[in-house]
């Protein structure tokens, strides 16, 4: 072990003071990660848009025509979501998740503009139409950016930490939706809500566009002459990836019945603020703000869950969240009414963001975009059957019946679960961060899938503080170490060549050339790298023609620059110094 520098303890081995200063390192490091500052900013704007232009439709709908037109207009805004969903998904493994990403938010903008202009202009067929392609576009967000995060984490524990991130910005963003619906339509009606979303969604995708990141899918699993096909077959395996693992299956239930819950909710805002508290429209708005705000809350516990095992939280958040539905359908006021959906807040953000992360550590790395976008599809689907359940409940048996109703589907899913509840994370984790980190080094683009997954698995996480020596001129070549965070400076006989940071790795040439190390890599900010070493890699990089020559090409180029044989300890493919 190199002085100064420590390696992250195994999942689940936390433990007092050392499991504390693991999670907070895990936040710190968001700071210093501009690529995740800019996803998360535009995904606070999309959850700032979304919320507030799903609360102004139902409105909408639901002052033409009660809550049968409410949740028939939601139903329409969901079907073609939750079909083309999983299609538009595959975009995020076989492309940039980049392009879904900034692509989805630019459509939902025309379409947020479209609708504002056809309520204005008296039009609501226009409106319900504009509103279905907005609802469209918004099934690209989640699966692109649960592709995206992963590629630009520098580590599972600020992946992690990124994800409970989100969950506070969404939590956030819900509080805000509902407090900025309902100020805009009081001030200027509901056309005016669809405006101002148009333009948030503008600057989310101004946010995203200029990222970098490529596909974690190899370039021969994503042919440009099979498009549709190759697209298609993508959807059919995650669908028999899902099948045949029936932990998958439960969590996708249990997002899909949490997605049911939600969809019913929406609507149960409406009802509960103008036909229950007997309040104006604008208060659907104010009662979401207390379901966001319980989302905010949620954020002490979710911190908890960086480095933990996500199976118990997810269980008892599921239980809770039942619980506090169960409890408004007895009619406690506007007091009470407030606490419960505050109480269903807070635990349906942890059941969302534990779910989320599991699926992420468990579904293969070449598939996470495509299982998201199934995952998108069954949420919308799940959000149809919550708008319309709403609708049928209430004619039944009034609102009381509606709320134990949707209080009981989150346990029915659940229950079908079985023995496989006290299991959610008992699978092996795929190392999804360390996968799309070797996907973004030139070195290994063109390695199949199979080969870099287990060329992933092989790497040793090394957090080195600054002023770390992590590899030492006149040395033996022992391993390659790709950089995931901070900086590192290369000196050959006290000469400084270069500094180089994330997506670069050192110290190839002196295990392709098999000769002693030429330069002296030393951390010039705290850094995490990833050792990979000598055996595994020689054997990804021999025995893969492409790869072995890219490594010949970068090998070639630098010692044809003036190095001493052996070096290759700078980064990047296209530099001719030495390390």
């Amino acid at each position: 072990m190199l002085a100064g520098v420590t390696s992250p303890v195994g999942e689940g081995e936390l433990v007092g003071g050392d499991s504390g200063a693991r999670r907070l390192r895990a936040f710190r490091s968001l700071a210093a990660n501009t690529a995740l500052l800019r996803v998360l900013g535009g995904y606070t704007l999309f959850i700032l848009t979304e919320y507030s232009v799903w609360i102004a439709m139902l409105v909408y709908a639901y002052s033409r025509g009660g809550a049968t037109i409410a949740g028939l207009v939601a139903l329409a805004q969901l079907v073609p979501a939750a079909v083309l969903a999983p299609v538009a998904a595959a975009v995020a493994d076989r492309r940039s998740p980049v392009v879904l990403l900034a692509g989805g938010y630019v459509v939902q903008a025309a379409a947020m503009a479209a609708t504002a202009a056809a309520v204005i202009a008296g039009a609501p067929l226009a409106a319900y139409a504009a509103a279905v392609v907005a609802s469209t576009a918004v099934t690209t967000t989640r699966p692109a950016q649960s592709t995206l995060i992963p590629s630009v984490a520098a580590t599972p524990d600020q992946l992690t930490a990124a994800n409970v991130a989100a969950s506070w910005l969404e939590a956030a963003g819900i509080a805000m939706a509902g407090l900025l619906t309902g100020v805009v339509i009081s001030l200027g009606g509901v056309a005016a809500v669809f405006a101002v979303c148009a333009g948030l969604a503008v600057v989310a995708a101004l946010l995203v566009a200029w990222l970098r990141v490529p596909a974690l899918a190899s370039p021969g699993e994503r042919s440009p002459g099979e498009r549709v096909p190759a697209v298609l077959a993508d959807v059919a395996e995650c669908l028999l990836l899902t099948v045949r693992r029936p932990r998958l299956r439960l969590m996708l239930a249990l997002l899909t019945a949490e997605a049911a819950v939600v969809g019913a909710l929406d609507l149960l805002f409406v009802i509960l603020a103008i036909n229950v508290l007997g309040r104006s429209q604008a208060w659907a708005g104010y009662l979401n703000l207390a379901y966001g705000v319980g989302a905010l809350l949620a954020a002490t516990v979710s911190a908890m869950l960086v480095g933990r095992r996500l199976g118990g939280p997810i269980l008892v958040a599921a239980l809770v969240l039942s619980g506090a539905l169960a409890a408004l359908g007895f009619g406690l006021g506007l007091a009470g009414t407030v606490v419960l959906l505050t109480v269903a807040g807070t635990s349906r953000a942890l059941l969302d963001v534990a779910s989320r992360t599991l699926l992420q550590r468990s579904v293969p790395a070449r598939l996470l975009g495509r299982v998201f976008g199934v995952l998108e599809g069954l949420t919308m689907a799940g959000l149809a059957v919550g708008a319309l359940l709403v609708p049928l409940l209430v004619y039944l048996g009034g609102s009381r019946l509606a709320l134990l109703g949707v209080a009981a589907v989150l346990p029915l899913a659940a229950v079908a679960g079985g023995r496989e509840l006290f299991g959610l994370d008992a699978g092996a984790r795929v190392p999804v961060v360390e996968i799309a980190l070797l996907r973004s080094l030139p070195l290994f683009a063109e390695l199949p899938a199979p080969a870099i997954e287990g060329l992933a698995a092989a790497l040793a996480p090394v957090h080195a503080p600054a002023g770390t020596v992590l590899i030492r001129q006149g040395d033996p070549g022992d391993a390659y170490y790709a950089i995931a965070a901070g900086q590192l400076d290369v000196v050959q006989d006290g000469r400084f060549l270069r500094r180089c940071g994330r997506g670069d790795g050192v110290g190839e040439i002196a295990l392709l050339r098999t000769i002693p190390r030429t330069a002296t890599v030393t951390a010039h900010t705290a850094a995490t790298v990833y050792a990979l070493s000598r055996e595994p890699f020689l054997t990804a990089v021999c025995g893969h023609a492409a790869t072995q020559r890219q490594a010949d090409r970068i090998a070639d180029a630098r010692l044809a620059g003036g190095a001493a044989p052996g070096g290759g300890e700078t980064a990047g493919p296209d530099t001719a110094e030495p390390g």
